[in-house]
């Protein structure tokens, strides 16, 4: 009983570290598109990289438990959340409006 509490709350652990990992990753290239020359396969090299790293890291942590594997999504979700919330635009930001950008050469 004692083993199988403390394997949830790894797997809940391991599902914040994915989900911080995926979504903190997301916010970086989006950050970097600014600035890229290579747009797409910087989009691509991300996706392919985040999604990567978070399916090894279910398959890891599942080890066959189906409950390790959803308190792991549920860790997962949980980081969206919270980096969601961490980089919101401040009040402050909000309240001016945008800058007008022209497209047109």
């Amino acid at each position: 009983m004692m083993n199988e509490t403390l394997a949830l709350v790894l797997a809940l652990l391991a599902g914040l570290l994915l989900g911080a990992i995926f979504f903190g990753g997301l916010w970086w290239t989006i950050q970097k598109s600014v600035s890229s020359k290579r747009l797409a396969l910087l989009f691509l090299g991300s996706l392919l990289l985040r999604i990567s790293v978070a399916l090894f890291g279910f398959y890891i942590v599942a080890r066959g438990h189906w409950q390790r594997l959803l308190v792991c999504l549920l860790g997962f979700i949980i980081a969206r959340v919270v980096v969601n919330w961490l980089i919101r635009p401040s009040r402050e930001n909000q309240s001016r409006p945008a800058a007008e950008v022209s497209h047109a050469p």
